[in-house]
């Protein structure tokens, strides 16, 4: 490719990031949201995030099925009530590893 084919490519790319986020903020800046649109906004993220951990918890094998009890899911749960009790990122990352660890010596 060409240099100015490259450029022409990084500045399409930037014009498709940019303007959906652009919009948004351009019309909306000087409106006042509804209460319940601005509560719903608040569920995106968490929405985005169990989207991108259920499969990866409760998906296995190929072709893809849903497979419950697997070592990763079972320690989902205790690393999540540590993680809910303690607020503590780190102990969190070091329960959930040191039960997945344990789980899946026992569990082959």
């Amino acid at each position: 490719m060409v240099h100015s084919d490259y450029l022409l490519i990084v500045g399409g790319m930037a014009l498709v990031t940019y303007v959906p986020r652009w919009l948004p903020l351009f019309f909306l800046a000087q409106q006042r949201l509804p209460q319940w649109f601005v509560e719903w906004l608040d569920l995106i993220p968490v929405a985005i995030l169990s989207a991108l951990i259920f499969p990866d918890l409760f998906v296995r094998g190929d072709p893809r099925a849903l497979v419950l009890l697997q070592p990763k899911s079972v320690v989902a749960v205790p690393t999540l009530l540590f993680a809910l009790k303690t607020r503590s990122l780190g102990g969190t990352i070091l329960v959930g590893m040191l039960l997945y660890w344990i789980t899946t010596r026992w569990w082959t």
